[in-house]
């Protein structure tokens, strides 16, 4: 029915990376389709939870919330056990009341970083989102309009910064395009020769729709 049950079905099938988990990371630049592909690819796998870095993030730490992730995701899940995080409110600038996360046998994590260096060894796959920097800016502008354009000035010279201290593309597992009838998916620079460290048994997956 949906061809992203192939890709569900990989990433079903490899072995644990955390704890009891298969953590798979969604990673890529801002605007660049990680929300949308990750929420698509939950569905596939039976409603996945899914973590968001935004939930972790703040206008103080935009990359500077692993220290939070581990405590409070990372090493719960590697114990088998329910990890408890508190999200942040964008608009409020505090944290909100704490939620749940199971330690399910697939658990995603999307955002800008997800695929970084104190967080990789956690991980069973890292997806990057091919679209370049500045084609992913100009849509993320565009979605939160006028209103966000301060935000957005500072967050293009804070994302540039962290790629180029601790890049996540060149560890890449498989790269993500979207293409006019679905997702188009290959080998990325992570994945060794031979290996089937791209998701999907054929080449193309299409979104639900």
């Amino acid at each position: 029915m949906n061809e992203l049950t192939d890709a569900a079905a990989v990433l079903r099938a490899l072995p644990p990376s955390c704890g009891p988990v298969r953590l798979i990371a969604v990673d890529g630049h801002a605007g660049s389709g990680k929300s949308t592909f990750a929420g698509r690819l939950a569905v596939a796998l039976g409603d996945a939870p899914v973590l968001r870095l935004d939930d972790m993030a703040t206008h103080e730490e935009l990359f500077a919330w692993m220290p939070r992730l581990l405590a409070q995701v990372i090493e719960p899940l590697a114990a088998g056990s329910a990890a408890r995080y508190a999200p942040y409110d964008w608009t409020l600038r505090t944290f909100g009341a704490p939620r749940a996360l199971e330690p399910a046998p697939v658990v995603l994590v999307e955002g800008v970083g997800a695929g970084r260096r104190a967080l990789r060894p956690y991980l069973a796959r890292l997806l990057w989102m091919e679209r370049g920097p500045e084609a992913s800016w100009e849509r993320g502008r565009r979605r939160d309009g006028p209103a966000q354009a301060a935000f957005w000035d500072g967050w293009t010279v804070a994302e540039t910064r962290h790629f180029a201290a601790d890049p996540s593309r060149p560890f890449a597992d498989t790269l993500v395009r979207e293409g006019q009838e679905g997702y188009v998916m290959a080998p990325g620079p992570g994945a060794t020769a031979g290996s089937p460290h791209h998701l999907t048994h054929s080449d193309r997956i299409r979104p639900p729709y």
